[in-house]
This record gives structure tokens, C-alpha cells and sequence, in this order.
């Protein structure tokens, strides 16, 4: 009677066990098949948060274009300054203040098209107020004149000439391309590093120089002060400084307004130096919940067109979004 009972304790116990195991294993199959909804939720939640911010980002391109067309439109044939509606930077701001304007596209009810937590910023910068690495070479030949601007604005960074030297033999190789030692064209100023220009020097050199597909003018209106003294054979401290505060209160209509102004000594040519612009570099830059992302392109404005010639996502901290002035 006693075994029977011991046995019958036994069978409890063992099937009681079997419910326990198949209770863990139901509860972990079904953990696991939460995990994994959960985890396809957050894949598509980023993915269309991301493809949305490449959406808007570009619609904030075709703002910037439009708003270069409009600065055209509105001044024909005449001068770029800082003082332009392109030249004020967007600070960041909710983006459906933007879009209030629409009828009822601020009160969209469907999460697809939910903007309350996007926030977009961005900037246009005249390009034509730098020096033009591409100024340096005429085909095959070496421009002296530019010449002289870089040696100038290498002296003022403090890096060695010899560096220039090499940028200029570089150009040389990349322009042409039929030669056995050729080297690839970056398209921006940024990959010079291709070249072998040390990232630290490539700082020094970004604030003051650009490369482009082709040959530009320095833009008076809004070069810096490195780039003016670069730029202007004989200018010096005081005449930038002078050309400096005038812009403030009324821009160069002309290049006869800058000779006016600096002098005989400022050799003001009109090969090399302008009063308006036709290269910008356009950055925006999205927050959209987690997620963050940034552009950054490179428009070409001929009269009522503005092309777009490069475009870059970064994963770069924003620029300052400070409004383009220079002491």
C-alpha cells in the first residue's frame, strides 16, 4: 500500500515538473516572438523615419534653390551680399510651423505623416567667397595670379609653401587623366585627403578655399578677411578692415565701389575679382525624433536655374548656424 503511494507521489511529481518545463518553455517562445515583433517595429520605425528625412531634406533643397532664384528675380545681373534673404541661416524650428500655412497639413492625423517632433535647420553659404583651388590651372598651364593668392593665404595660415607645391602637382596629375601617374579629382574640398593633405591642415585651409568644377571669381561682397588679403594684391590690414565696415552699411554695387574705396594700391581686376555669385553651398539638417540627419549640397545658379552639382549625407556635427559675417 505504501509503494502504491509512493509511487502515486512519484507520477504527481513528474507530471508536475512537465507542466513546469512546459510553462518555461511557452513563456520563452513567447518572449522571444515579442522580442522579435518588437524589434521589427523599431527596424521599420527608423527606416521610414529615415526615408521621411531624406524626403524633407530634399523638399528643404528645393526651398534653398528657390529662394536663389528669387534673389535673381529680384535684382537682375546684380550684386550678392550678406545682407540677402539667402544669407540668414534657419535656425532650428519645429517644422510644422512651416507647413501651418497649408490647409490642415498641420493636423494630420495619420503617424506617417506626423511632423510634431521633426525640426529642421540650415544654411546657405556664398562658395565664391573662398579661393578657387580650380583657379590655380588653366588646362595645363599654372596661373601665376592665383598662384600669388594661395602663397599669400598659405603664408597667413602659416603652412608651408612646399604644400601648395604639392596641391598644384596634384591638379596637374588629375587634370589629366591620359597620363600614367593620374590621380582621381575630388569633388569637394573635403576630400583632399585623397591627395594627402593632412585632416589637421585641411581645417586651417576649409574656412578660406573650395574647390569647384571650374574657374570663379572672389565675391568682395562676402569674402572673410583672410580671403580679401589673399585675394587683393597690395591690400593690406586697413583697407580690408575699411572694405569690412563699409559692406555693412551698403554693399559693392560694382568693382569701381571697391576701388573707390581701397584705393590705387588694391589691384581690384576684373578676371579675378566680383561683386555677386554663382556657387552656394547649401546644409540642412533634420532632428526627427531619435533620429538626426544632415546634408550637405553644392548648387550652381545660372541667371533663373540653380543646379544641384554635388550632394553629401553626413554624419558631421552641424555647422554654426551663425549668420555668414566676418570680423
Amino acid at each position: 500500500m505504501s509503494g502504491q503511494r509512493f509511487f502515486g507521489y512519484r507520477q504527481r511529481g513528474a507530471a508536475l515538473l512537465a507542466a513546469m518545463l512546459t510553462v518555461t518553455l511557452v513563456a520563452t517562445f513567447a518572449a522571444a516572438a515579442l522580442w522579435q515583433q518588437w524589434r521589427s517595429i523599431e527596424i521599420e520605425t527608423a527606416e521610414r523615419a529615415r526615408v521621411q528625412s531624406a524626403w524633407i531634406l530634399i523638399g528643404a533643397l528645393d526651398w534653398s534653390r528657390l529662394i536663389l532664384i528669387e534673389d535673381y528675380n529680384a535684382n537682375p545681373g546684380g550684386s550678392d551680399h550678406l545682407a540677402e534673404p539667402w544669407a540668414v541661416p534657419l535656425q532650428e524650428a519645429r517644422l510644422s510651423t512651416f507647413l501651418a500655412a497649408e490647409k490642415n497639413i498641420s493636423q494630420l492625423d495619420d503617424a506617417s505623416t506626423d511632423t510634431t517632433d521633426a525640426f529642421l535647420s540650415g544654411q546657405i553659404l556664398d562658395l565664391q567667397a573662398r579661393l578657387n583651388l580650380s583657379n590655380l590651372l588653366d588646362g595645363a598651364t599654372i596661373q601665376p595670379e592665383a598662384r600669388a593668392q594661395f602663397e599669400r593665404l598659405f603664408t597667413r595660415l602659416g603652412l608651408p609653401k612646399a604644400e601648395l607645391e604639392q596641391l598644384i602637382q596634384a591638379l596637374l596629375q588629375a587634370n589629366n587623366p591620359d597620363s600614367a601617374d593620374a590621380l582621381l579629382r575630388p569633388p569637394t574640398l573635403g576630400q583632399l585627403g585623397w591627395w594627402g593633405v593632412a585632416p589637421a591642415k585641411l581645417a586651417l585651409l576649409a574656412p578660406h578655399t573650395t574647390l569647384l568644377p571650374q574657374r570663379s571669381k572672389i565675391n568682395l561682397n562676402t569674402a572673410s578677411a583672410e580671403v580679401l588679403l589673399a585675394g587683393i594684391e597690395g591690400l593690406d590690414q586697413a583697407g580690408a578692415n575699411r572694405l569690412l565696415a563699409a559692406r555693412q552699411t551698403q554693399h559693392l554695387r560694382s568693382l569701381e565701389d571697391a576701388r573707390a574705396l581701397l584705393g590705387q594700391n588694391a589691384q581690384i581686376k576684373e578676371a579675378l575679382h566680383d561683386v555677386s555669385s554663382s556657387y552656394f553651398e547649401v546644409y540642412g539638417r533634420l532632428r526627427l525624433g531619435n533620429v538626426t540627419v544632415q546634408e550637405r549640397s553644392i548648387v550652381y545658379r545660372q541667371r533663373r536655374e540653380v543646379r544641384t552639382l554635388w550632394r553629401e549625407r553626413m554624419a558631421l556635427p552641424p555647422p554654426t548656424m551663425a549668420r555668414q559675417t566676418y570680423p
